[in-house]
């Protein structure tokens, strides 16, 4: 089982870049909003209820994952950097695949802010994630987070291994993925 951790700030087109790697490899996606937008229907966002059920669907997703015969699965997710529980976080998931024997691997993203924002309000992003159909205050958060967290790491920052940085802000999705998957040699 490989696991491909594919990170970076909202909109930079990680859930695209993912569907396309799908396509590449095999590997199932499951990209943050899958969980974000069903609990939502229910609780708040970042209320204690909302966490609880949000992280406990996909730690289970993941530990099914570690333990099935499935060739690999890449999980899109928000990092802030400036955060120690999202740190804590992804060494838990790594762990759940690590410790059945599995393969990770590290994706960072980026891409200019005036392209995100761009990127915010494509067809594909709406209707796949039902939260950001409300542009104006999805925009506001995206612009937003970027003064609360730090959503990219620093040189030198990421430890793990094999870990690559891209940054897409003039590349198509496409080629993207084909990068991640020739330089992984996944």
């Amino acid at each position: 089982m490989k696991f491909v951790l594919l990170f970076g700030p909202q909109a930079v087109g990680k859930m695209t870049v993912g569907h396309e790697l799908a396509k590449l490899t095999e590997y199932k996606l499951f990209h943050n909003h899958m969980t974000i937008d069903l609990v939502l229907n229910f609780f708040e966002f970042g209320s204690k209820s909302f966490n609880r059920l949000n992280n406990m669907f996909r730690y289970e997703i993941f530990k099914e994952a570690a333990r099935s015969d499935l060739k690999g699965l890449i999980f899109t997710y928000v990092w802030a950097f400036s955060e120690q529980e999202d740190w804590e976080f992804v060494e838990e998931i790594c762990s759940i695949f690590e410790s059945e024997g599995g393969e990770v691997y590290f994706v960072e993203l980026e891409a200019d802010m005036e392209v995100r924002v761009a990127r915010n309000k494509t067809p594909d992003r709406l209707k796949q994630k039902p939260t950001k159909r409300n542009i104006d205050f999805s925009e506001r958060e995206l612009k937003e987070s970027m003064n609360q967290y730090r959503l990219n790491s620093k040189p030198g920052e990421i430890k793990r291994s094999p870990y690559i940085r891209i940054n897409n802000t003039d590349k198509r999705p496409e080629d993207v993925a084909r990068i991640i998957k020739d330089q992984l040699q996944l």
